[in-house]
């Protein structure tokens, strides 16, 4: 099942990142009274209750709105003045378009003590007019007898009622929540129904990934252009191919801040991690001429966190010039960038030729096979004990590591809980053995393997 996406919206500066870190139980986006500071990941897993969700900050990746102000400032202090509610205007314009783009449920945050301002209606218009459900929060109500009259200023926005928080204070936070999740409703139940495999195309803009999903479904579905970023959405396309019917999502793709030209290409991310996130597998694809780059490695990062099933198609093979060694050259080129992933299934294909595309379903569904796997209980404590006897495991200060059980907990990936009787003596090296071990007698081709470390005292009988 895939997982509600909330997406948080707000002017720089009325505690987006605040609220996100609070919502996320950890301090991952960078809070700072200037705005526009956030730089840090936006996204992260929910719970509450008995639901779980993806919530991103869409503050976490606005343009350089600071900046220009301070630029424009130091030239020309009146102007700069004169025209900065435009300036913030145009970044919440492309934030809030993204939100109704990419979210299931939309938090509009404002704040209480800077009131209303016109900002807020422009956005609230977008927002009121779109089909998102959206949620109308006040920020900064850390007295709630005090601020109540502000609030009800907020009713005038025409997008319901407002719901004051404090996400300094943590105040109103388990109230916005219910209110956030009594809008998960039948769009996501009836994805989750959808047993149709789903394939996340990302990767670089200009890397062929249109052209990819074009040579699978045999038309031009999606615009194929040799300028980076023609893709901006992510794209839903059917494709049946021997019977079965795919669903391929195609995502705008990722570029370095130093090259982005258009400011809605900063938001990239945030369509590539709602995607992955809806994905059983997804295919990475690279630029055979370019080699992997950073930008590459941060992006397969994504699928990698998720536990999704991995593919890394290799493109435009076809222009590589080509010896009996040029495949095992760059696959490990690949291995070495991507050392974290070395499960990933390694393809190389053009999509402009069609060579080895048709090989894609096949590996897709094995892919999707290796990541649904379970294995015994049984079978998993024989290759553990042949594991433990051909390499003992460390000890610390006389003390040494014992293993008594595994067992698989879960599948999409597959996680397995092994007890011990001392965390701390399980080495992250020793872990990587055994799974390595595990790999040996099954496979797991494509699919990361996640391990839970357990305690459990010794019996002293």
């Amino acid at each position: 099942m895939s997982k509600p996406v909330v997406a948080i919206v707000g002017r720089p500066n009325v505690g987006k990142s605040t609220l996100f870190n609070v919502l996320a139980g950890e301090r991952i986006s960078i809070v700072q009274d200037t705005p526009g500071v956030t730089r840090d990941r936006i996204y992260a897993d929910v719970s509450w209750l008995k639901y779980n969700f993806t919530l991103i900050d869409t503050g976490g990746i606005e343009p350089d709105s600071s900046d220009v102000i301070l630029s424009q400032m130091r030239e020309q202090a009146q102007i700069a003045i004169d025209t900065a509610d435009v300036i913030i205007l145009s970044q919440m314009r492309e934030q809030a378009q993204i939100a109704i783009d990419t979210a299931d449920v939309i938090i509009f945050i404002t704040d209480v003590r800077q009131g209303l301002v016109d900002a807020d209606e422009k956005v609230a218009d977008m927002l009121r007019r779109s089909k998102k459900p959206v949620l109308l929060v006040v920020n900064k109500v850390d007295n709630f007898d005090k601020f109540m009259p502000d609030v009800y200023e907020f009713y005038n926005l025409g997008i319901g009622e407002p719901i004051p928080v404090s996400a300094a204070s943590m105040l109103g936070i388990g109230d916005m929540l219910d209110e956030v999740t009594k809008h998960f409703t039948n769009a996501m139940v009836e994805e989750a129904e959808d047993d149709r495999p789903r394939i996340a195309i990302i990767g670089k803009p200009n890397v062929g990934k249109s052209s990819l999903i074009n040579r699978l479904c045999g038309n031009n579905r999606l615009i194929v252009s040799d300028i980076a970023g023609t893709t901006r959405d992510a794209i839903d396309t059917d494709i049946r191919y021997d019977g079965r019917d795919y669903v391929f999502i195609d995502t705008a793709g990722l570029r370095r801040k130093s090259k982005i030209k258009e400011e809605i290409e900063r938001y990239s991310i945030i369509r590539a991690v709602t995607a992955v996130e809806r994905a059983d597998v997804v295919i990475l694809v690279i630029d055979a001429t370019e080699g992997v780059t950073e930008q590459d490695a941060k992006i397969a990062g994504i699928a990698h966190e998720r536990g999704k099933g991995v593919i890394i198609a290799v493109n435009k093979w076809d222009a590589i010039a080509k010896d009996n060694k040029t495949i095992y050259q760059h696959t490990e080129k690949i291995r070495q960038i991507l050392s974290f992933m070395s499960y990933a299934e390694i393809m190389f294909i053009s999509a402009k030729t069609g060579q080895r595309v048709g090989k894609i379903f096949e590996m897709i569904d094995m892919v999707i096979e290796n990541n649904s796997m379970r294995v015994s209980t049984g079978v998993l404590n024989e290759i553990m004990a042949e594991a433990v006897a051909m390499q003992q495991p460390p000890s610390d200060k006389g003390k040494r590591l014992k293993l008594y059980y595994i067992t698989q907990a879960a599948v999409k990936p597959p996680t397995f809980v092994i007890f011990v009787n001392d965390k701390q003596l399980m080495h992250f090296s020793y872990t990587r053995y055994l799974e390595n071990r595990i790999r040996d007698a099954f496979g797991f081709r494509g699919t990361s393997l996640k391990f839970i470390i357990r305690e459990r005292k010794e019996d002293k009988g």
